[in-house]
C-alpha cells in the first residue's frame, strides 16, 4: 500500500469545532498535512469498530518561533534561537480544522454518519490510498478496498491533489454522470475543455464503448480521433473507437423540422399580423403528409388563406427567404441523418465554428428535439432510430442554455435534464461563466467538476444551483490553479480536490503563442516588396504607388 500506513499517528484530537460535523486537532509541522487532504479515526459503531474519514478544511500556526527571531531578514531564525539557545526541534505546531464524511456503510455502499465527534485524544491518520480510491466516488464498492482501476464503466479522472501522481487515483461511474448530467465550470485556460477531453477518451474506451455527440462552436475537438489505431482505446475483439466530425457544410435542419417557436427566433420582430398569418400557414404545412416543403410553399399556402395582394403576407415572404432560404444550414428536404452522428462506440463532433451563434443554436434545437423523440419512442418500444443511450457535450454551455432565456435551444434542454434520465438522455455543460447558465439547467447537472473560478457572480451561481458545492468546495475554487478541480455530486460519495491526469491525445485548445505569431508574421512581411503611397500634406498631389525596391 503506498502513502502512509493506517496505523501512523499524524495528529490528535484536541476538541470539537465550531460546527456540528467538526472537530480540532493539532500536528506537528513535519507531518505536512494540507486542506483537502483525508484523514480516519476509528471509533466504536454498534458494537464494531469502523474508519471514520474527515476532510481537513484549515490549518494554522499556533506554537513557532517568536516574531522577534523573525525581524532581522539577513540573519536566519535558526542562528538566532542557536544563539541565544532556544531549541528549534518541533518548535511549530499546528492548530487544523476536519470535517467528518463518515463510516463507510458497505451495506448502503455510501458514508454513514457516526454521530458522535471523536473524543479528545484521538489519534488521527492519513486515510490509506486504497481506500479512498474504492469509498470517495459512488462505485457502489461493497467492500471498503478494492482494485477499482479493474472495474468496468469507470473513468480514470486523475488523482487525489494532496497525494504523490498515481498515489490515490480517482476513478468515477461513468454512469452516474452520464445519466443524471454533467456540469464542468471553470474559468478560462483552467483546463475544463482538456477535462472534457479526459473524459471522453474514458467512455470511448472498450470497456464503455460510448454513444457521444459534442457540440463544438470554437473548433477545439479536433484531436480526438488521434483515438483511431492507439491501443489504449483497441479492445481484444476488434473494437476501437469512430471519431466523426460534421463540419458546417455537412450541417443540414430539413424546414418543417422547425417549430413554429424557432421560425419566430428567426425572424426580426414580425408584427402581431405577421404572427397570425405564419402561424396559420405553418399550421397547415404540418398536416401535410409530405415533410419535404420549404419557404415557396409555405408562402403559397399563406397566400391561399389570406389573399395574393396580403401585405403582412409579403412582408413575411420577404423576410422568411432572407432568413432561412438564403441561409444554407436550412433545406426544403435535406437532414442530418441521425443513425449517422449517434452509434455505440462512435463519439461525433459537430464542428460549428463558422456559423453564428443563433444558427448554432437552432441546429442544436433541432438535433436535441429529434434525439429526445426518438429516445421517447425507444422507451415505449417503438420502432427508433436511436436504440441506445447517448450523451450529449455542450462546449460553451451558457450559449445553449442562457440565464437570460433568449436561445431557442433553451426548452429542449430543460426538458431533457429534467427527464431525460428516464430516456437515456445524458448531457454535459461546459462553461467559463455558471452565472450564464440557466439555473434549472444548471441545477438539473448531477455531477459537477468545479476548476478556478474567481468571480462572485460565478461562484454565487455555484453556490445557489449545485447541492453539492458546499463552503469548504467553494472556498477553495480561486486558489486552484490549471488542471486542478474539485469533484462533487452523483458520481461522489463526497466532494474530492484532485489534479487531472494528462490527456492520451494531444489538446487541441491551446491559446495561440502571440509572440511567436507576430514574428512569423513580421518575417514574412520582410521578405515581400514592399509599396506604399506617400503622404499628401498639401500642395501637391500623390503621384500614386511607388515602388520601393
Amino acid at each position: 500500500m503506498s502513502g502512509r500506513e493506517r496505523s501512523e499517528v499524524v495528529g490528535t484530537v484536541a476538541g470539537p469545532g465550531e460546527d456540528a460535523n467538526e472537530f480540532v486537532f493539532v500536528a506537528p509541522a513535519d507531518t505536512s498535512i494540507k486542506t483537502g487532504e483525508f484523514i480516519t479515526y476509528t471509533v466504536p459503531v454498534e458494537g464494531d469498530q469502523r474508519s471514520v474519514f474527515a476532510r481537513v478544511t484549515n490549518r494554522e500556526l499556533i506554537r513557532g518561533l517568536p516574531e522577534g527571531f523573525l525581524a532581522d531578514p539577513g540573519v536566519g531564525p535558526e542562528t538566532v534561537a542557536a544563539t541565544v539557545g532556544v531549541p528549534t526541534d518541533d518548535t511549530e505546531l499546528y492548530r487544523l480544522r476536519a470535517t467528518v464524511i463518515g463510516y463507510y456503510d458497505t451495506t448502503m455502499t455510501t458514508f454513514a454518519n457516526p454521530r458522535a465527534l471523536p473524543a479528545p485524544g484521538t489519534p488521527l491518520a492519513i486515510a490509506p490510498d486504497r481506500q479512498l480510491e474504492t469509498v470517495l466516488p459512488n462505485l457502489g464498492c461493497e467492500t471498503d478496498e478494492r482494485d477499482v482501476a479493474a472495474m468496468e464503466g469507470v473513468a480514470h479522472l486523475g488523482w487525489l491533489l494532496n497525494r504523490d501522481e498515481g498515489a490515490t487515483d480517482l476513478h468515477i461511474p461513468i454512469e452516474e454522470f452520464a445519466s443524471t448530467h454533467l456540469a464542468i465550470l471553470a474559468s478560462t485556460g483552467s483546463g475544463k475543455s482538456y477535462t472534457a477531453s479526459v473524459l471522453i477518451e474514458e467512455m470511448m474506451k472498450p470497456t464503455s464503448r460510448a454513444s457521444l455527440l459534442v457540440f463544438d462552436p470554437h473548433g477545439e475537438y479536433d484531436t480526438l480521433a488521434e483515438m483511431q489505431g492507439e491501443e489504449s482505446f483497441q479492445g481484444m475483439d476488434g473494437y476501437e473507437p469512430d471519431i466523426v466530425y460534421y463540419d458546417p457544410d455537412r450541417l443540414r435542419v430539413r424546414v418543417s423540422e422547425l417549430t413554429i417557436g424557432d421560425v419566430m427566433s428567426i425572424l426580426d420582430d414580425p408584427s402581431t399580423r405577421m404572427q397570425e398569418r405564419l402561424a396559420s400557414g405553418w399550421r397547415a404545412m404540418q398536416n401535410e403528409e409530405s415533410r419535404t416543403w420549404g419557404v415557396d410553399e409555405l408562402v403559397a399556402r399563406m397566400e391561399a388563406i389570406y389573399g395574393e395582394d396580403d401585405a403582412s403576407v409579403g412582408a413575411l415572404e420577404w423576410r422568411l427567404r432572407r432568413s432561412i432560404r438564403r441561409n444554407d444550414l436550412f433545406s426544403p428536404s435535406q437532414n442530418v441523418p441521425l443513425d449517422e452522428i449517434v452509434d455505440p462506440g462512435q463519439c461525433t463532433v459537430l464542428t460549428m465554428d463558422t456559423l453564428d451563434r443563433r444558427d448554432q443554436q437552432l441546429i442544436t434545437t433541432v438535433l436535441l428535439r429529434r434525439l429526445y423523440r426518438e429516445r421517447l419512442d425507444d422507451l415505449r418500444g417503438r420502432e427508433s432510430a436511436v436504440d441506445h443511450p447517448i450523451f450529449a457535450l455542450f462546449e460553451e454551455g451558457h450559449r445553449f442554455a442562457p440565464a437570460s432565456g433568449q436561445a431557442p435551444s433553451l426548452g429542449i434542454m430543460r426538458t431533457i435534464t429534467s427527464e431525460g434520465r428516464k430516456f437515456g438522455f445524458g448531457l454535459g455543460i461546459i462553461s467559463q461563466r455558471p452565472s450564464k447558465i440557466d439555473p434549472d439547467v444548471l441545477s438539473q447537472c448531477g455531477t459537477q467538476i468545479s476548476m478556478q473560478i474567481k468571480n462572485p457572480n460565478d461562484q454565487k451561481a455555484i453556490r445557489e444551483s449545485v447541492e453539492a458545492a458546499g463552503e469548504d468546495v467553494l472556498r477553495e475554487l480561486p486558489g486552484l490553479t490549471p488542471g486542478q478541480a474539485v469533484v462533487s455530486g452523483d458520481a461522489m460519495n463526497t466532494p474530492a480536490l484532485i489534479q487531472v491526469r494528462e490527456r492520451l491525445t494531444t489538446h487541441g485548445a491551446e491559446s495561440p503563442d502571440v509572440i511567436d505569431d507576430w514574428r512569423e508574421a513580421y518575417e514574412r512581411r520582410s521578405r515581400e516588396p514592399t509599396r506604399s503611397e506617400p503622404a499628401d500634406f498639401g500642395g501637391g498631389e500623390s503621384t500614386g504607388p511607388q515602388d520601393l525596391d
